[in-house]
């Protein structure tokens, strides 16, 4: 049961007396994370709430329906793993298509395949062996004569060369992060991995793909039967609602009342269009990896789902630049930023949350971490197990 404050004429946020009952869990957020807990504690025969601030549910993976084409609201969201209890958990909920992540880049009047493998080495040199590309990447990497790394952008030379840094990361990570690479520390690339195949394939994971009636519907089943509050602010209700233990998706920080100071952000913008054309790109993702080219990539939702003939049969497309912005005060926070000062903070305020008695910390946000879909689901599996 989905209940949107705003359409049943109660206040956001009010409790009303069905809330006045007792709940084995409070869950905070309806994203994927809160989404499975709530599942999995109902099937246990418990009872749990799910309120989320927004006005829908699926948090970032929410999917939206424009003239046939499933909108991702918040970004380009591809399921991907290689468990297959994960694979076949989700595969409840939903059924998946054969879509693979193949995006491209563009550099000036140059477009390259990611992630970096042979075809965009014989793009950038001529070349078509996997020798004759090892063969410049390691002399440009010794030409560069970079010991131990101080910023990113030795880091990432030392790893893939200059061509590869100069065109295809550089300009696009400072966008992503807002600052030069020569300002960002090393740390932030642990490694950059060239493949020296004829492989578009951007994951390595077995299984991968996206519903194919969209990530609302998958969460909509996840949630069939669970009470649901959208519009409802965590901060505002919290001690209306009773109920045994908490399960927190939010932002730690705020969680805390920022009381060991504010954990920073990188958000994104995004600006969506609907055009009267069957094919704009040509393929789902095309990233602009020049520094003066404003947004970081287009997004054209269609090729997430349509192929072959289908991608001519609807006469509609919807695009979606993105750009990578400083987080501020209303925005929507999206990825942590990983430097020092941020991640000495966090620790410490994990190091609080482990303290809280009855409250389990789940996500992205509430863990200060990058997580992709398919390990939240089995961090979700964890902490029940560990119970």
């Amino acid at each position: 049961m989905i209940i949107d404050a705003v359409k049943t004429g109660r206040k956001a946020g009010t409790v009303t007396q069905e809330g006045n009952m007792k709940y084995d869990y409070l869950i905070v957020g309806a994203g994927l994370f809160g989404a499975v807990f709530a599942r999995e504690m109902t099937d246990q025969g418990k009872k749990c709430l799910v309120i989320e601030k927004r006005d829908h549910i699926a948090g970032n993976i929410y999917t939206e329906e424009v003239d046939g084409i499933h909108v991702h609201r918040y970004g380009a969201h591809i399921f991907h793993t290689s468990d297959k209890k994960i694979w076949q958990y989700v595969n409840r909920y939903t059924e998946f298509n054969q879509y693979i992540n193949s995006p491209v880049a563009v550099y000036g009047d140059e477009l390259y395949n990611l992630p970096f493998n042979m075809n965009t080495f014989s793009k950038m040199w001529g070349i078509k062996t996997p020798a004759e590309a090892k063969a410049i990447i390691d002399k440009q990497i010794m030409d560069a004569g970079i010991g131990e790394p101080a910023n990113l952008e030795e880091q990432a030379i030392r790893l893939v060369g200059t061509d590869v840094y100069e065109k295809l990361i550089k300009g696009y990570t400072q966008k992503q992060w807002g600052r030069k690479c020569t300002e960002l520390p090393a740390f932030i690339i642990k490694r950059l991995p060239l493949r020296f195949t004829y492989d578009n394939n951007y994951f390595n994971d077995r299984y991968q793909g996206i519903p194919i009636d969209g990530y609302t519907k998958m969460v909509e089943r996840l949630l069939d039967g669970i009470e649901v509050r959208c519009n409802t602010d965590y901060f505002k209700v919290r001690e209306q609602i009773e109920a045994d233990t908490t399960v927190y998706t939010g932002p730690i920080d705020e969680y805390f009342g920022y009381s060991l100071g504010h954990l920073q952000y990188r958000s994104l913008r995004f600006e969506t269009e609907k055009l009267d054309c069957e094919n704009y790109q040509g393929n789902a993702v095309v990233n602009y990896t020049e520094r003066d080219i404003p947004y970081t990539r287009i997004i054209e939702h269609k090729h997430f789902e349509m192929f072959g003939n289908a991608v001519n049969a609807c006469p509609k497309t919807v695009i979606s630049k993105e750009y990578s912005t400083e987080w501020k005060e209303g925005m929507e926070p999206y990825y942590p930023v990983n430097d020092e000062r941020n991640m000495l903070l966090a620790e410490k305020y994990r190091q609080l949350a482990e303290t809280e008695k009855n409250v389990i910390f789940g996500g992205r946000l509430a863990e200060y971490k990058y997580y992709d879909m398919g390990p939240v689901v089995e961090k979700v599996f964890r902490i029940i197990n560990s119970n």
